[in-house]
């Protein structure tokens, strides 16, 4: 049985863990506060889960970073090390401050996630899709009006694992890589913009449309 490590378990973790779930995946999800803060998300979610700290939870078979990034690195390097990760931050500066390196357009939020876990195949996924949709909005495969997600790394087999999960959970994939293309499905983004209605042709053509903003 996979199992999947989930560090975060605010909307977005707890949506793929259920997600994950229905679909045969075993399930360990770590907040920031202690696994026995997560009783009530277990309960709901079954046997297929269980909590653990963040270390214990990136001891998946592959793992989910459900949080911002920080600019001083706050995740379990050396028990992600190996693994792939899926990283589902959006850089949002109302929330997570000015980083200028990622203002400036030099490096992407998910590049430097990457140089926070060097031994790791991080991935971006599950960016530009509203939480609630990840468990109700997925068809089957070539149902008309499929959603699509795209997914960006350094990694083609990182890219390949996240291909098969947005398979499983009922989207297609649009590959948008390497990480250093990430922003353009960012926030304002037209990818961004569309999320709620967009097949593989539109999100292909929209980040194609993406233009880069930046600040000096």
């Amino acid at each position: 049985m996979t199992v999947i490590g989930i560090i975060g378990a605010g909307e977005v973790g707890g949506q793929i863990a259920r997600a994950a779930i229905a679909n045969g995946y075993d399930v360990v999800i770590a907040n920031s506060r202690g696994p026995e803060t997560l009783q009530h998300l277990i309960e709901e979610l079954g046997p297929s889960a269980r909590a653990a700290t963040a270390a214990g939870a990136a001891a998946g078979d592959f793992a989910v970073v459900a949080v911002p990034l920080k600019v001083v690195n706050d995740m379990p390097e050396a028990e992600l090390a190996g693994k792939i990760v899926l990283d589902t931050n959006n850089y949002m500066v109302w929330r997570d401050g000015h980083i200028p390196v990622i203002d400036s357009g030099e490096k992407t939020v998910h590049e430097l996630r990457q140089e926070h876990l060097p031994r790791s195949k991080v991935v971006k996924a599950f960016t530009h899709i509203q939480a609630p949709r990840i468990t109700t909005a997925g068809l089957p495969a070539g149902a008309p009006g499929r959603l699509a997600l795209s997914a960006s790394s350094d990694f083609p087999e990182a890219v390949e694992l996240v291909t098969r999960l947005y398979d499983q959970f009922g989207f297609d994939t649009v590959d948008n890589s390497p990480l250093s293309e990430s922003w353009r499905s960012g926030p304002g983004q037209p990818a961004w913009l569309a999320h709620e209605h967009q097949t593989r042709a539109e999100l292909i053509a929209n980040l194609a449309r993406a233009r880069r903003i930046v600040s000096r």
